[in-house]
């Protein structure tokens, strides 16, 4: 049990420091792509890899992944993909209109909404340190977004605090399909809402890199 949860913390460290890699190559990124352009080929590229592996994988013989996901999970998996549209391109606007190193601070916003989320939906209970936690990311996130002139908010990051929410309600999402494959969550997660993210670009009139 112990190896499992040292196993999961790392796992949460390495994502963690990926994502915070993630930031400021957006940041270069957007002098040349649209934001929601970007957030497409953000997850499509995610996804498209994975499959490219499980692809691989089959042709060498791999075993298909345990507990692939089945109809019951269908609600989640909607609700996921619909929030991965949304919040990747929040973010990137969101890194469009102010610094990368503000934007990878208040990316810890996400932890307060998914946790807040757990506790009024799932009805998870909080513990002294977490609620400690909590007002201490709301109090530093708050001062980030803050531009300083009474109570006016830095666009930028209310775009990136809303991009966090979302991810909020995704992570609980996500949560409800951990019992089963992780691979084919993230492979549906990456093609389905990249494409959907690709879409709204389109549509938007946003060129193509």
């Amino acid at each position: 049990m112990m190896k499992k949860r040292s196993a999961a913390a790392i796992s949460a460290l390495l994502a963690a420091a990926l994502y915070a890699v993630n930031i400021p190559l957006s940041k270069l990124l957007l002098r040349h792509v649209s934001p929601t352009m970007l957030a497409a080929f953000l997850y499509l590229g995610a996804g498209a890899g994975l499959l490219l592996c499980r692809l691989a994988g089959r042709g060498m013989g791999r075993p298909a992944p345990a507990n692939p996901l089945t109809r019951k999970e269908l609600p989640w998996i909607l609700a996921m993909v619909v929030l991965d549209i949304a919040a990747p391109i929040l973010l990137m606007m969101g890194v469009a209109r102010t610094n990368s190193s503000t934007v990878s601070l208040l990316s810890s916003f996400e932890i307060v909404a998914t946790s807040l989320i757990a506790l009024a939906v799932f009805r998870e209970a909080l513990s002294r340190r977490l609620w400690a936690a909590i007002a201490l990311v709301t109090a530093a996130s708050a001062l980030l977004g803050w531009e300083g002139s009474g109570l006016v908010f830095n666009r930028g990051a209310l775009l990136v605090l809303g991009a966090c929410v979302c991810w909020g309600f995704e992570n609980n999402c996500t949560r409800m399909l951990s019992a089963r494959s992780a691979v084919e969550t993230v492979t549906i997660k990456g093609c389905c809402s990249g494409a959907g993210s690709l879409a709204v670009a389109l549509t938007l009139g946003e060129p193509l890199p």
